[in-house]
């Protein structure tokens, strides 16, 4: 495993915007309008769960998720915060954070399957984009 041989996964590349490179991860987001979603793919080439990471690498990621879930809380107040790393369809490790809402288009239910992705207008998509780096300037 390393990031000299890292390769984002084609779908994630279809899927999403990129926001920010932080030390470990890619940051993208979901080019779902419906949802404010994130997700954090660790720079690291063969990797597909967690604990498949270095100790190191792991606490990072921990720390990543943590900084992302409290921006992402900023920029989108929401009732609570999904977060999870599925990869049974993308298997490529990569961990999704997900402000939702009461009452939002899959509320109680999870946002993965859940009707079709709704792209964000380019005004809206340039202005969240903008917001989010900034975020995660330093």
């Amino acid at each position: 495993m390393s990031s000299s041989d890292f390769e984002l996964h084609p779908r994630l590349w279809a899927d999403t915007q990129h926001i920010a490179a932080l030390p470990l991860c890619e940051l993208l987001l979901m080019k779902d309008s419906r949802f404010p979603w994130l997700i954090l793919v660790p720079r690291v080439a063969g990797c597909t769960e967690i604990f498949d990471l270095p100790e190191q690498a792991r606490a990072l990621l921990w720390q990543e998720i943590n900084q992302v879930a409290k921006a992402l809380r900023d920029v989108a107040p929401c009732d609570k915060l999904n977060i999870g790393a599925l990869g049974n369809i993308v298997r490529q490790l990569h961990v999704h954070i997900v402000a939702r809402k009461e009452g939002d288009a899959a509320w109680p239910g999870p946002v993965w399957g859940h009707g079709r992705a709704e792209p964000y207008q380019d005004d809206a998509l340039s202005s969240l984009v903008q917001t989010l780096q900034s975020a995660f300037r330093t």
